[in-house]
Formats: structure tokens, C-alpha cells, sequence
């Protein structure tokens, strides 16, 4: 694949699949999220759409700078597994309203996320550095998660 596809591929499965997930969920975004206890600190709504379009063009263009430099499968591997855990949390959370599997799953993403960062920095440090503000928005997003989990009580929606 060339640079430029390979490029714009690394970029565009994040950032297409993150926003196509995210626009599957404005309805219970819009319907179920406001009626559930969140802290004093949660974000306001708006502030999502925005960070995860930046998040997920930065680690998108992180992985291929691994790709590009011959990563190998442990690095790459890491993160389609991290990018994967990441996909699963927003239906999880937002259309299954399941708190507790949701608050374990990013739990794991994040153990997953701080592996893959490790990986990345053995083969290119600038692709580690560029995950930073990743880990730190899922860092975020954990204790946010965890806290609602722990005020709420845990009622998985029934199809």
C-alpha cells in the first residue's frame, strides 16, 4: 500500500468507525444519558464529538508511523486491540446501558492503551508521544465512567 493510502487508511478507520459509532448512539445520548447521576465534572456533551475527532486522527497517524517504520505485529496488534475495546465501549455504555461491564471494559482498554504506547516507543518515540493525549482523554473517561457506574444503579437495557 502507498504512503498516501496507507495514510489516509490509518486515519480514516479511527476517525470513520469512532463517528459512525458516535452517531449511532445520539439517540441515547440525547434520551437515556441526561436522566442518569454524573459528577460536577462531567464535560458538557458538545466537548466529545471534538475530542474524539482529534484523538482518533492522532493515534490513527501514530499507528501508521509504526507501520511505516516496520512495527511488526505486537505494536500494530496492541493497537487494533486497543482501537477494538475502544469501539465496544460506546454501545456498551450508551445503548446497553451496561455500567458495570462498561466501567471493566475501558479498564482493560486502558491497560491496553499503556501497552501499546510501550510497544509503539520501541519502535518510534514520536508514535508513543502522540498517544499521551489518548491515554489521558481515556484516563479521563475511566474515572468518569466509574463514577457513574458506582452512582447509578446498573439496569442493562432489555430488548
Amino acid at each position: 500500500m502507498g504512503n498516501s493510502l496507507s495514510l489516509i487508511a490509518s486515519i480514516g478507520v479511527p476517525l470513520i468507525t469512532g463517528t459512525a459509532i458516535g452517531i449511532s448512539m445520539r439517540d441515547d445520548v440525547k434520551s437515556w444519558y441526561p436522566t442518569i447521576k454524573k459528577p460536577s465534572w462531567n464535560p458538557p456533551n458538545w466537548i466529545f464529538g471534538p475530542v474524539w475527532t482529534c484523538l482518533y486522527a492522532t493515534i490513527g497517524y501514530a499507528s501508521w508511523r509504526v507501520f511505516q517504520a516496520g512495527g511488526g505485529p505486537l505494536p500494530l496488534g496492541l493497537y487494533a486491540t486497543q482501537l477494538a475495546l475502544n469501539f465496544i465501549w460506546t454501545p456498551l455504555f450508551f445503548k446497553a446501558h451496561n455500567l458495570k461491564a462498561a466501567s471493566y471494559e475501558i479498564t482493560a482498554l486502558l491497560g491496553t492503551i499503556v501497552a501499546t504506547i510501550m510497544a509503539f516507543n520501541k519502535v518510534d518515540e514520536t508514535a508513543a508521544l502522540l498517544m499521551l493525549p489518548y491515554l489521558g482523554w481515556t484516563t479521563f473517561a475511566t474515572c468518569l465512567t466509574w463514577n457513574i457506574h458506582l452512582n447509578n444503579p446498573d439496569q442493562p437495557k432489555k430488548e
